[in-house]
């Protein structure tokens, strides 16, 4: 036997009590397996709220208005719960309706024009209040007011306003010599009318998260544009603006998504009219589900959904386009 190639005991005992501690035991096991599906459950433990939020806030009402518009609800069926199935006749219906054009349009400028001023103005404020002075904080505070207001309060005193005989904007004008102008009673006006006061609610909501992303930005970024000769507009527009533009977007398609439901201040306002005038998707579905004797159900929750597509098309179309000026 050749002895040199032999293994002393002592050295294979350690190598075996090595490997006896480094492999745990079945109870070891046991344990790990234990202490991991404990950790999932409390994972689980903690969402199940939010899920549970989700579908009884979320999931469940998008159902059963997808549900309402493949259907023919009555008054009668909508508590019994027998309404035929019929479809997409619903949202045919909707679609060759003579108020889907108009109310189609009046959406689109409602929303646009209104994200336009209330981005462009909310910028100006949050630029303006980078700069330190004396009143900065106060008139911050009050310009959060609108925001603050019930939506209720809002329109009602726009409506007040705005009124074509007792109004202070027509005593403005008439302290000018321009005559009244109906403002709320107006197919030329209303829209118009109701788009203002959206701006006037909206602003103070992109100068709180727009002056956040300016105080977000490191001022040495902008000390160095200085040296480099960059200043005023042109510092803005170079620098300032795309390093802002995570924060715009995230301004605009929320505003985005806000705007597009607004309903509150139309109705107030103007109840979606003279006529037509100023009728929106989300007063016409509201029009169509309970301001009539008669609810159409059906139509009112198709155009519901409308309006939830348009949303979605709108903040796909609006990511893409970020996704790409992001990788350029």
């Amino acid at each position: 036997m050749n002895h040199a190639t032999q293994t002393p005991p002592a050295a294979v005992a350690g190598e075996r009590r090595g490997r006896d501690r480094a492999a745990p035991s079945g109870a070891g096991r046991r344990g790990v397996v234990r202490r991991r599906w404990a950790g999932q459950w409390t994972a689980w433990a903690f969402l199940a709220p939010v899920a549970v939020y989700l579908l009884v806030f979320y999931a469940y009402p998008l159902y059963r208005n997808i549900e309402l518009s493949l259907r023919n609800y009555t008054v009668r069926s909508f508590v019994q719960g027998d309404a035929p199935f019929t479809g997409l006749a619903n949202y045919a219906k909707v679609v060759r309706d003579a108020t889907f054009g108009p109310a189609l349009w009046h959406t689109m400028v409602f929303t646009v024009v209104s994200l336009a001023f209330q981005f462009t103005i909310g910028l100006a404020l949050a630029v303006f209040f980078t700069r330190n002075f004396r009143l900065s904080a106060t008139l911050r505070a009050l310009f959060l007011v609108p925001w603050l207001l019930p939506l209720i309060v809002s329109s009602s005193t726009w409506s007040w306003m705005l009124n074509s005989d007792s109004g202070v904007v027509n005593a403005v004008l008439a302290a000018f010599g321009i005559g009244p102008v109906h403002w709320l009673t107006s197919p030329d006006w209303s829209l118009w009318s109701v788009t203002i006061a959206n701006i006037w609610i909206g602003i103070p909501f992109n100068l709180v998260v727009l002056y956040s992303g300016l105080q977000a930005i490191d001022p040495a970024i902008d000390e160095a544009a200085a040296l480099d000769g960059a200043v005023g507009w042109r510092r803005f527009r170079s620098v300032t603006f795309p390093l802002l533009r995570p924060v715009s977007a995230i301004t605009l398609l929320l505003g985005l998504v806000y705007t597009l439901k607004v309903f509150d201040i139309i109705w107030i306002m103007t109840k979606g009219g003279p006529s037509t005038s100023s009728t929106t998707f989300a007063t016409w579905s509201y029009r169509l589900g309970f301001g009539n004797l008669l609810p159409a159900f059906g139509p009112g929750a198709a155009v519901g959904n409308l309006l939830i597509v348009m949303a979605l098309v709108f903040g796909l179309i609006y990511i893409r386009v970020q996704r790409r000026q992001v990788a350029a």
